[in-house]
């Protein structure tokens, strides 16, 4: 393991990260998440070293790192506020921790002129920050981060100031210059889109704790925690008990009139269990229709609500509501509208069943 981060606990009298656990393989490229105020700036600055853990370790490449001097360990770090100096051209902001490690003037011109075309700010290196766009004086920074050849970037939602056909650009020059350096990244962000176009794995803060670490795809479908769930957008996350085995399928009653099934078969029988469907995996149609999946239901609509491209169509089954994804334009061949019998289906296999145990409200009493 590249990057272990174990059983850290940070006291900064207000706040504390409690118990959190980290594990990076070498180029990999993570991006924690999480809601304002749940540490995930805290972490990387103590992976950097500014902070001091009471109790945990901190190892990259299997030395402990922890009591390490920031400037020993190999790290660099990006802000949101880029922090360029002021005195100095875009040429001289790049250089300036190049210059800490290698005296030939040639060679840093070189790898200067190198890193700059990556990100293509090259016509700009006798500017200085002040004249420069957000997303210029973004790159400037990164470039400065990244041509020292860090152990590990670190970067603290460094997009978050740029408007969308910026953050768009950048993320494709970030994820290229990135990828040709071979640097293994941890990234904080709360725009889902970075999570989908850069990260190969995801953490899920809340509270100064780690939640769930994993590959995207496998903690955006498969939640441990209701919480995680509710916070990556499944939405239909449902109180609910195990009632029956058969088959590889686990039956779980949310309500007194309605079953779920479920491929998910790692629980015990008759226990209270969370279940969570992703929207975007239920199926609408104005009939049953003759099918393999398990989950076919059907009830009434009861609002519609317009969001951006998508439409989110809410239903009620027995007393217990589904929220859907669909497109306009299905939304009009279908004809729903509030008050309309509609059927809903989707596959046990998207059918996710969380350990109450695991649950959320199980590790927070707040």
């Amino acid at each position: 393991m590249f990057l272990e981060v174990k059983n850290l606990c940070v006291d900064l009298g207000q706040f504390h990260l409690t118990g959190v656990n980290l594990n990076l393989e070498k180029n990999d490229y993570m991006v924690i998440i999480g809601p304002t105020g749940s540490g995930k700036s805290v972490l990387l600055e103590t992976i950097a070293g500014f902070f001091q853990p009471q109790t945990g370790k901190i190892f990259l490449e299997g030395e402990d790192i922890t009591n390490l001097n920031p400037e020993k360990r190999g790290i660099s770090i990006v802000y949101q506020d880029y922090v360029l100096f002021p005195n100095m051209n875009v040429f001289e902001n790049i250089a300036y921790g190049l210059e800490k490690k290698v005296k030939d003037r040639e060679v840093i011109k070189s790898r200067v002129y190198d890193m700059a075309d990556r990100l293509k700010i090259e016509h700009l290196l006798d500017r200085n920050p002040e004249t420069l766009s957000g997303g210029e004086k973004q790159r400037t920074a990164i470039a400065r981060s990244l041509i020292v050849e860090p152990n590990i970037l670190l970067m603290d939602e460094p997009f978050s100031a740029l408007d969308v056909n910026t953050h768009a650009y950048l993320t494709e020059l970030i994820k290229k210059a990135i990828s040709d350096y071979q640097t293994t990244c941890i990234h904080v962000s709360h725009n889902f889109n970075d999570v989908w176009s850069l990260a190969e794995q995801v953490a899920v803060m809340k509270n100064g704790k780690i939640l769930q670490q994993g590959i995207v795809a496998d903690v955006f479908s498969k939640p441990c925690h209701n919480f995680v769930a509710d916070f990556v957008g499944v939405h239909n996350i449902f109180e609910g008990e195990v009632v029956g085995k058969s088959k590889g399928i686990t039956d779980v009653k949310v309500n007194q009139n309605l079953i779920l099934h479920s491929s998910d078969t790692d629980t015990n029988d008759d226990k209270k269990v969370m279940v969570a469907v992703r929207p975007e995996n239920i199926i609408f149609s104005n009939q049953s229709f003759v099918s393999s999946i398990r989950n076919q239901l059907k009830g009434i609509v009861t609002d519609i609500i317009l969001i951006g491209p998508t439409v989110w169509v809410e239903v009620d089954v027995n007393g217990t509501t589904f929220k859907g994804i669909i497109t306009p334009s299905s939304l009009d061949i279908l004809g729903i509208k509030k008050e309309k019998e509609i059927y809903l289906s989707f596959k046990s296999v998207n059918v996710k069943i969380i350990d109450e145990e695991q649950s959320y409200s199980a590790l927070f009493s707040a």
